[in-house]
């Protein structure tokens, strides 16, 4: 692996957090940002329809959670601490799509789970590997 690395002075990988962290910032704004513009009742209702207690509260919480912890990904302030909730978002996600959707693991005529089960654990990389040298993580510390 040196032949990649040295000529670009990355002796170490630090750098292979931030485009994973990038990457998924803006997925997770993306989602969430969604949720609230298709309008977070049918969120709530959708849900609700999978059997969850407190749907619309859950729902504002889930676009909410997405959101800012996609900014936060994005910025790469709390990296890892962040990490964590939307890893578990992203276990139950992956969790609903298997169980309550009975969704295929790689999708074909209706979307599997594959990506769920790849952002849980891209979210579980950036709890141990933390933002990276590009980052307010990094400035602040």
């Amino acid at each position: 692996m040196d032949w990649l690395t040295e000529p670009w002075g990355l002796q170490n990988l630090e750098w292979a957090a931030v485009p994973l962290r990038i990457a998924l910032g803006v997925i997770f704004i993306d989602s969430g940002l969604g949720k609230w513009r298709r309008g977070i009742h049918g969120t709530g209702d959708w849900f609700q329809s999978l059997g969850f207690p407190m749907p619309q509260q859950l729902a504002m919480g889930v676009a909410s959670l997405e959101l800012a912890g996609g900014v936060l990904l994005l910025l790469g302030l709390g990296t890892s601490w962040v990490a964590i909730p939307l890893a578990a978002n992203m276990v139950v996600a992956t969790w609903v799509q298997r169980t309550k959707l009975k969704a295929p693991f790689q999708g074909g005529e209706v979307q599997g789970y594959e990506l769920d089960v790849l952002m849980a654990l891209a979210c579980v990389s950036l709890i141990f590997l933390g933002a990276g040298p590009a980052s307010l993580d990094s400035l602040i510390n």
